[in-house]
């Protein structure tokens, strides 16, 4: 896929898309994915770090991703655990990651009256073949055992994580427990504390679509 974004939390976002439906597979999940993959981004480039379970910002550098760069504000304002910032500010960083996607022509976003009884966005992919293959290797990669990258094993560990199931079925998760279990151990590598969060993402989503997520 030639248009496929460069960004983390962009292919994220595509892995997420269920190019059957026309949409991601769930809004509220997706959000908390995005948020884990703006984080995993930034604690990568050494914009944030994991201290005593909370992230700091050790700079005042800028990434000149405006998606990024809107988060790392957010952060340096205000001190608090891996897990709090996976929470907060999801449905605003998933309408930003689908404006910054349309601006880079990876998406089609119209908005839909606020009464409307279905979601309120209506988002397309530009390339539905090009997702199904970016997709296919993720799977493929998964099946196969190969080696992968530390973004694709982001992706496949979220995926897993939040049960993403057009992209990794239920049946792939358990015959590769042990290899996604290996692979959320990017994680581990990038901040202790952000793996620890990824690995509590099912109990945390269920809270939140249980009206019990937070902010």
């Amino acid at each position: 896929m030639t248009s496929l974004p460069l960004s983390l939390y962009g292919r994220m976002y595509l892995a997420a898309y269920d190019t059957d439906a026309g949409a991601v597979y769930d809004r509220t999940r997706t959000g908390f994915l995005l948020r884990v993959a703006v984080l995993t981004e930034l604690a990568r480039t050494g914009r944030v770090a994991d201290a005593a379970g909370e992230v700091t910002v050790p700079g005042p550098g800028a990434t000149g991703d405006p998606v990024l760069d809107h988060v790392l504000g957010a952060l340096r304002r205000r001190r608090r655990t891996w897990k709090a910032w996976v929470r907060a500010d999801r449905e605003e960083t998933l309408g930003a990651v689908e404006d910054r996607l349309a601006e880079l022509g990876a998406l089609t976003v119209r908005e839909r009256a606020a009464f409307a009884r279905t979601a309120r966005r209506e988002v397309g992919v530009r390339d539905a073949a090009g997702v199904r293959a970016f997709q296919d290797g993720l799977r493929a990669r998964l099946r196969d055992g190969a080696a992968v990258g530390s973004d694709e094993a982001v992706l496949l560990a979220l995926a897993v994580a939040g049960r993403v199931r057009h992209l990794v079925p239920r049946a792939d998760a358990r015959a590769h427990k042990d290899r996604v279990e290996a692979l959320t151990g990017t994680f581990d590598a990038v901040a202790p504390s952000l793996g620890a969060a990824v690995r509590g993402l099912g109990t945390t989503l269920v809270a939140a679509q249980g009206g019990m997520g937070g902010g």
